[in-house]
């Protein structure tokens, strides 16, 4: 707890960039009994924050695609496997979100050829107004939109409040 008020108030509201010589001067602004778990903190803060500028992405449910006949694609999943694995695809659909907009791309609607027998999903989120992620769901082009929708919509809103809570 101790660690957490002191990382909050010393980093809130600063950007990424800025935070590097701060997360090295905490280490001598913590109690002895605490310099081993604020040095290990600090480092995964320097590794996970600040020294890496490119764009990460984390892919979950690939292997769900595959269930035999629980999704509805059209034609073989074999080139919407690959297209996941291309970072670049995943982050041009990532890289127009905003929070509270929810982009909903319906087959052809989606620029990468082997995307268009799927349908993708979208929203971006963050404390407030700042974007500092996207989520979303990719599926066949018959699926549950309503309540796609709502999911990411509501999973989206959920860790933009948690991000805002420092």
């Amino acid at each position: 707890m101790e660690l957490r008020q002191l990382i909050n108030e010393r980093l809130g509201g600063l950007l990424l960039s800025e935070t590097s010589t701060l997360v090295q001067a905490l280490l001598e602004q913590v109690r002895r009994d605490l310099l081993g778990p604020m040095t290990s903190l600090a480092t995964v803060l320097l590794e996970t924050l600040v020294e890496r500028t490119e764009e990460r992405i984390a892919l979950a449910g690939t292997a769900n695609l595959t269930r035999g006949s629980l999704l509805d694609f059209s034609g073989t999943i074999r080139p919407i496997l690959e297209a996941l694995e291309e970072e670049v695809i995943l982050l041009k659909l990532f890289g127009q979100v905003e929070p509270s907009m929810t982009m909903v791309r319906i087959g052809d609607e989606n620029e990468f050829e082997d995307l268009r027998a799927t349908s993708v999903v979208t929203s971006g989120y963050g404390p407030g107004k700042t974007v500092v992620g996207g989520l979303g769901v990719l599926g066949p082009t018959r699926m549950d939109y309503p309540g796609t929708i709502a999911t990411v919509r509501a999973v989206a809103r959920y860790v933009g409040e948690v991000l805002g809570q420092h």
